[in-house]
């Protein structure tokens, strides 16, 4: 089984019953981050070949529920998950090849930005996805920009 952070202590302290398919899938989000579901069912099924989608897909909505994940879906992608868990940060996302970066808050503590009218709200979290082009597609870019 992995040999990374505690997921048994982690599935613990979060009142959830230690089973290998969640201890692979925590394995699986910390492994990859931003990864998609059928990019963690297939790390998954490296480490236990025999598991079902379904419980790959029970296994990540007891995990988000618990707070272990995080699941973030920017406009026109599919969900994906994250082990960064318990801080406000954001995303920065490229509109050419879907790359996914984790962004800090710009300034202050959660939640950083503070909303012009909160309606009477208790806010505890703001949710920002910066959209633009990765270095790597930038680069490929440019070339073509010059030319017009």
């Amino acid at each position: 089984m992995p040999s990374g952070p505690d997921y048994e202590q982690m599935l613990r302290t979060a009142s959830l019953r230690v089973t290998r398919p969640r201890m692979a899938v925590l394995d699986a989000v910390h492994t990859h981050p931003h990864a998609d579901t059928e990019s963690i069912i297939d790390a998954v099924r490296g480490a236990l070949p025999e598991v079902s989608h379904q419980a790959v897909y029970d296994s990540l909505h007891r995990l988000t529920a618990a707070g272990l994940v995080r699941r973030i879906q920017p406009s026109g992608s599919v969900s994906r998950y994250e082990a960064r868990v318990g801080d406000n940060h954001h995303h920065v996302v490229c509109r050419s090849c879907g790359r996914i970066d984790d962004v800090d808050c710009a300034v202050g503590e959660a939640p950083c930005l503070t909303a012009s009218d909160d309606h009477g709200f208790a806010i505890d979290e703001a949710e920002v996805i910066f959209w633009g082009l990765c270095p790597q597609c930038a680069a490929h870019r440019r070339p073509e920009t010059e030319l017009a």
